[in-house]
């Protein structure tokens, strides 16, 4: 059934790197700054529990006191409650840990089908959105580009000036190379041994499987979050008759005649893999949404914001 799903009319040839000079421009970045207005209205009132500790001494905000243990250090003591009480408390603050944000990315020939344009070309805006929240956030960022192992990265970066950098990253990236879930994130995990939210951003058109790379993430501790971009075309391809099919990826032609029930049968099961990956995130707690390229990236992002768990 995965071959219906990959098995596409071979795309006409699009240029290979270079900056597409209309992927970033003033409008675009116009939107990124909502999107980050909207993203700190949302995390207001919102706990983030799960990226705080209790720390004596100087800190963020506050928290609470302690009584004193022998060995504690007494810089940290309330003197002024000692004085009003004769209690030796510890003043407890909170300080909020800092949030590793990694966005990995899938590059290979798969995402550049499309039309108008590739999936590619949307997955990068969706990436581009993701950082500069997360940068806005002065969370770290790193970008990791992968088909059948990491292609690329961006090195963890801070602050909203550094968009700029990421623009540039994304923009001289290309499709090309099978899709490999699982051998990329094993290669991710390896080289980065500081946890924190992964998110997949991909078609997950993967022979051997998506579950194995999210898998792969669980098992190592890290966060994942799923976003599986597909086109509207591979939902409702506009074929008829004989045809020849290629895929994108392998370059396996396979020919077929298209009929109204095929094309039924092929919409049945693209919907059936859908459902199999809503499923197995499900099951397995990870955070997924499936968006289509129709979608205005930041309509996108804002439903990915407000469904939670992402960012805020």
């Amino acid at each position: 059934m995965l071959d219906w799903l990959r098995a596409r009319r071979a795309p006409k040839a699009r240029p290979r790197g270079g900056a597409d000079d209309a992927l970033f421009d003033e409008e675009f970045q116009r939107r990124l700054e909502v999107l980050a207005l909207v993203s700190r209205r949302l995390a207001n009132g919102r706990t983030r529990a799960e990226r705080r500790s209790q720390k004596t001494g100087s800190g963020i905000e506050f928290a609470d006191h302690r009584e004193y243990a022998p060995g504690d250090d007494f810089r940290h003591l309330d003197w002024n409650l000692y004085a009003r009480t004769g209690r030796l408390l510890l003043r407890l603050f909170e300080e909020e840990e800092d949030l590793s944000v990694y966005l990995l990315l899938d590059v290979s020939r798969s995402m550049g089908f499309g039309a108008p344009h590739p999936k590619l070309r949307y997955a990068k805006q969706l990436t581009a959105a993701l950082a500069y929240i997360a940068l806005a956030n002065l969370d770290r960022v790193s970008i990791v580009t992968f088909c059948d192992g990491v292609s690329r990265r961006l090195a963890p970066t801070r602050g909203k000036n550094t968009i700029f950098k990421v623009f540039r990253f994304l923009g001289e990236l290309a499709p090309d190379g099978r899709t490999g879930t699982a051998e990329a994130m094993k290669t991710f995990v390896a080289q980065h041994r500081r946890r924190g939210v992964a998110i997949l951003i991909s078609d997950l058109y993967d022979p051997a499987g998506f579950e194995g790379g999210i898998n792969v993430l669980r098992y190592h501790k890290f966060e994942p979050y799923v976003i599986q971009v597909y086109d509207p075309v591979e939902v409702h391809p506009p074929l008829h008759g004989d045809v020849r099919l290629v895929d994108d990826e392998t370059g396996e032609a396979r020919e077929v005649t298209i009929t109204p029930r095929v094309l039924e049968r092929y919409a049945a099961a693209h919907a059936a893999y859908r459902a199999r990956i809503d499923d197995f995130c499900t099951q397995k707690h990870v955070p997924h949404q499936a968006i289509s390229t129709e979608v205005p990236f930041d309509r996108a992002i804002l439903d990915i914001l407000r469904a939670g768990g992402l960012l805020t």
